[in-house]
């Protein structure tokens, strides 16, 4: 259980490629159906990108179809901003003392919006597909879903873990499908079934109708269900239009199509901002921008040394690269568990941009310039210099090229080699064959931070611990916490894992990218917080409503 972790690096060679398999694969055929200009109770958001199936054990690789199925169909657990968990088709929920057997009971009043109960061969169901989702369900999960007993009748579903698991929660997130429907069918069939365009779930909202025009889908109108078991959202009818950019998205604002825009992107940020009736509104992703470094590289054994990437992390302006690079759309990161969560210890000292303190460090560690006109310093035979690679994005080029600035004025050596993500993972990260490495961790749908699969000794060899990092206290904590339930117990712990890395520095966090969400001003209630998908950006849609609060006056 210990190496089953699916929420890893960005490695889009993997998205893109099977991506590309979903989007071959032609869509079910509809009815041609008008969507009336105007409904009462209805919010349009435009969504980037393109349908291929609700489905909820179908879209790992779809997000479009993720925020869609979000209001479509209800999970076992919910998590808040925090990353806590709450109830959703469960009612209520208990754990062995060791940590082996989680018993879930479902809400009585859960049903589908064909007017069925929810049961525990929902679940079970479910769980079946992503066991067998070769291909579509990322292949980490299936095998760790393989691994797990899942049993039960009625409203009882219980889960057998091979050992403890304390971040197991965060896998019980999926959208539950309907048995009753599909429980003949085996994934290879379900794949390519009706049902894909024409759901039934259990969540606040029902398909309405389709939006087709000529031959395409260009939308989808959601009506909300009166079967749902939670309070009715305030908002009768939700339309979801598709287009292929944040561009022609704020385009079809403009022109009154829509009332929201699913992300604002870089490309399109200053134009919306002029926008005077467009509230933005912004969370942190769940997302970690740092430079690795691998500290067993023989020919930079300076990056072995604490004081030596102390200092390389004081000379790096990181607010400069968030203001000038990423238009001030990212959060400093002071380490690798997100701030806000209940995991967060924010005791831990900053690091600030200091690079004459910088400077002093390096000299202190006896590296010079040895002759007049040398721009790189040397310690003996030890040329203070390095490769670092990067993902051959104009982005992340730009990134690389700034800290790279701020590393040579200290007198350090730098060469940028830019690479496909894939390759920079597959054959650089994975055999340690690098240096110095600018990366971007995504702990998409993680709640639970778990550090453990980049951080443990375990990993440092053949997992995901590509710094080769070998502390044996960080290793000691992370290991319990993955083994404790008590909540309290595991904040201890990672509070001390936080405290070591800040005094050892494996790497360098940078920032935490965030998300920028456009809904019109006319639209109330809207609320985002921090995101671990991006869906969440509808978490509160319940709440949103296109009656402006009346004021409370004071007597």
């Amino acid at each position: 259980m210990k190496k089953l972790r699916w929420q890893l690096l960005i490695i889009f060679l993997t998205g893109i490629v099977v991506g590309v398999l979903l989007l071959s694969e032609q869509p079910i055929d509809l009815p041609t159906v008008e969507l009336k200009p105007t409904e009462k109770g209805s919010y349009t958001e435009a969504l980037i990108g393109s349908v291929q199936r609700l489905n909820p054990v179908l879209d790992f690789y779809n997000p479009v179809d993720r925020d869609v199925n979000r209001l479509l169909y209800s999970r076992l657990l919910q998590f808040d901003a925090r990353g806590n968990p709450i109830p959703d088709l469960a009612e209520s929920w208990g754990i062995s003392e060791d940590g082996t057997v989680y018993n879930f009971l479902l809400r009585e009043d859960a049903k589908w919006h064909d007017g069925q109960p929810v049961t525990a061969d929902d679940i079970l169901f479910t769980v079946e597909m992503l066991r067998q989702g070769e291909g579509v369900v990322p292949e980490d999960l299936r095998t760790f879903w393989q691994a797990v007993e899942v049993t039960g009748q009625g409203r009882d579903v219980q889960f057998l873990l091979p050992e403890p698991f304390a971040p197991f929660l965060d896998y019980l997130t999926f959208g539950v499908l309907p048995h009753h429907l599909l429980g003949e069918k085996q994934f290879d069939e379900l794949r390519d079934d009706a049902f894909n365009l024409q759901p039934v779930g259990s969540g606040p909202y029902r398909l309405q109708r389709w939006i087709v025009e000529g031959e395409q889908i260009q939308g989808v109108v959601l009506e909300a269900s009166t079967n749902y078991y939670g309070a009715q959202p305030e908002i009768e009818t939700i339309v979801f239009r598709y287009y292929p950019d944040s561009a022609s998205a704020l385009q079809a604002y403009r022109e009154g199509l829509v009332q929201g825009i699913s992300e604002i992107t870089l490309d399109v940020l200053p134009d919306a901002m002029r926008e005077p009736d467009l509230s933005l509104y912004t969370g942190r992703r769940p997302e970690i921008s740092l430079v690795l470094f691998n500290l067993k590289d023989p020919k930079a054994g300076f990056l072995q040394k604490v004081e030596m990437r102390r200092a390389l992390y004081m000379a790096i302006n990181r607010q400069a690269l968030i203001n000038d690079v990423l238009d001030g759309q990212a959060l400093l990161a002071n380490g690798v568990v997100f701030p806000g969560t209940w995991a967060y210890y924010d005791g831990v000292p900053e690091v600030n941009y200091d690079p004459e303190k910088a400077l002093s460090l390096i000299k202190q560690a006896g590296y010079v310039l040895a002759q007049e006109g040398d721009t790189v310093r040397r310690k003996g035979d030890e040329e203070l210099s390095l490769t670092m690679i990067y993902p051959d994005t104009p982005i992340h080029r730009a990134l690389a090229e700034r800290i790279a600035d701020d590393w040579r004025r200290l007198g350090v050596g730098v060469t940028l080699e830019a690479l496909p993500y894939d390759q920079l993972v597959s054959d650089r990260l994975a055999p340690r064959a690098y240096q110095v490495a600018l990366v971007d961790l995504n702990l998409a749908r993680s709640p639970d931070p778990d550090p453990y699969p980049f951080w443990d000794q375990v990993q440092a060899q053949t997992g995901q611990n590509y710094s080769q990092w070998d502390n044996r206290t960080a290793s000691e904590y992370l290991e319990q916490a993955r083994v404790t339930v008590n909540r309290s117990e595991r904040e201890r712990l990672y509070r001390n894992f936080q405290i070591v890395f800040a005094d050892e520095l494996p790497a360098l966090p940078l920032f935490y990218p965030v998300y920028t969400y456009g809904v019109s001003n006319k639209v109330y209630n809207v609320r985002m917080g921090p995101l671990f998908d991006n869906s969440d950006r509808l978490a509160t849609i319940l709440q949103w409503s296109l009656v402006k609060p009346q004021v409370q006056k004071t007597p």
